[in-house]
C-alpha cells in the first residue's frame, strides 16, 4: 500500500512537472515566433494577435487538464481501491 502511495506522488510530480515544462515551452517558442512574424509583417499584428492567444488558450488548457489528472490520482487514487479490493 505504502509503495503504491509513494509510486503515484512520484507520477503526480513528473505529470505536473513535465506537463509545466512543455507548456512554457510552448508558449515560449509560439511568442517568438509572433514576434518574428510581426517584426517581417506588422500589418498582419491583429490577426496574428488573435490566433497566437487562441493557442495560448490550449496550450495552457492541456497543461490544466494533466493538473486535473495528477490531483485526481492524489485525492482519489483508482490505483489503491484496486489494491483494497483485490
Amino acid at each position: 500500500m505504502a509503495n503504491v502511495q509513494g509510486l503515484t506522488a512520484v507520477a503526480i510530480g513528473i505529470i505536473v512537472g513535465l506537463g509545466a515544462l512543455g507548456a512554457a515551452l510552448g508558449i515560449g517558442i509560439m511568442g517568438s515566433k509572433f514576434l518574428e512574424s510581426a517584426a517581417r509583417q506588422p500589418e498582419l499584428v491583429p490577426m496574428l494577435q488573435g490566433r497566437m492567444f487562441l493557442l495560448a488558450g490550449l496550450i495552457d488548457a492541456a497543461f490544466l487538464i494533466g493538473v486535473g489528472v495528477a490531483m485526481m490520482f492524489a485525492f482519489a487514487n483508482p490505483l489503491l481501491s484496486a489494491l483494497q479490493q483485490g
